[in-house]
């Protein structure tokens, strides 16, 4: 059976979800001071974190149009996925609904789901590798989809960043009350609700206190270690992502684990420095 997986461009591809030639990405773009720039294979995160330093304005993001997702779902593949950002903190999942609505009204019913991740950056990795696993032991379209969706209930997402001023200024942490002013180096410990919703779980002062909180939060939280990915996405800190996937290795034995580097819309929100970790 042949089947397609589309992951808006929050979610990172690993090198060999890129190679399998089963996955796509439906790109996002940024804007910083008037210039737009693509969340795609062109996407440079040096220069895209310096024109973010050196701008006054936050920087914004578009999801892709209804017109994209229809095109992408437009293929020989016998089921189509698509894995959005949470709806809760993007347009991308009503966008690729009404896409998939689109579709139908031009060519007719088939076999398309669209996953709201209710997480963001390699959350949605690990909901188009489990996709990737379940069509790959056999299940028919819509055992796919039960199986997807109970695996997205059980999921957690972390992160700490070194600033949340992006997340703040595009109003992406409504609910959170007055956060630690940052001039104390309080380092807020953050999570996503069920729901796809952002929510603090702790603070700490300084970033090494606040990432071994983070690493605390997740072995409380973790069951049945052993059948889940640990996968970290990090921007621009790569010896931060290795200690904390060494201090949950030592706590825990996972099935795998993985890092990543972030791609633009997770760059734009992780902002320099920033470590986000799914299990």
């Amino acid at each position: 059976m042949s089947y397609k997986v589309i992951v808006d461009s929050c979610g990172e591809l690993t090198e060999e979800m890129k190679a399998s030639g089963l996955f796509e990405t439906a790109s996002l773009s940024m804007e910083v001071d008037g210039v737009r720039i693509v969340d795609d294979e062109t996407f440079d995160q040096a220069d895209f974190l310096k024109r973010v330093a050196a701008s006054a304005e936050c920087p914004k993001s578009s999801c892709p149009s209804p017109e994209e997702y229809m095109e992408s779902y437009h293929c020989d593949a016998e089921h189509v996925y698509a894995v959005t950002l949470s709806a809760e903190l993007s347009g991308s999942y009503n966008s690729a609904e009404l896409g998939r609505k689109l579709y139908e009204e031009e060519y007719g019913k088939r076999d398309i789901y669209v996953f709201n991740s209710c997480s963001a950056s390699i959350g949605e990795t690990l909901i188009g590798l489990k996709i990737q696993e379940c069509e790959e032991a056999g299940m028919s379209f819509q055992e796919v989809v039960d199986t997807v969706e109970k695996y997205i209930e059980s999921q957690h997402t972390y992160f700490v960043l070194e600033t949340l001023d992006t997340l703040k200024k595009n109003g992406r942490l409504t609910g959170i009350k007055a956060l630690v002013a940052s001039a104390l180096n309080i380092k807020p410990v953050m999570g996503a609700k069920p729901e796809g919703i952002i929510c603090q779980l702790g603070q700490a002062r300084g970033m090494k206190k606040a990432l071994m909180k983070m690493t605390d939060h997740i072995i409380d939280d973790l069951e049945n270690s052993e059948e889940k990915i640990l996968a970290i996405s990090h921007c621009n800190c790569k010896e931060r992502a290795l200690e904390v996937q060494k201090t949950l290795l030592s706590k825990a034995k996972f099935k795998a684990s993985f890092i990543i580097d972030t791609a633009g819309i997770s760059t734009m929100y992780a902002n320099d420095g920033g470590i986000i970790v799914v299990v």
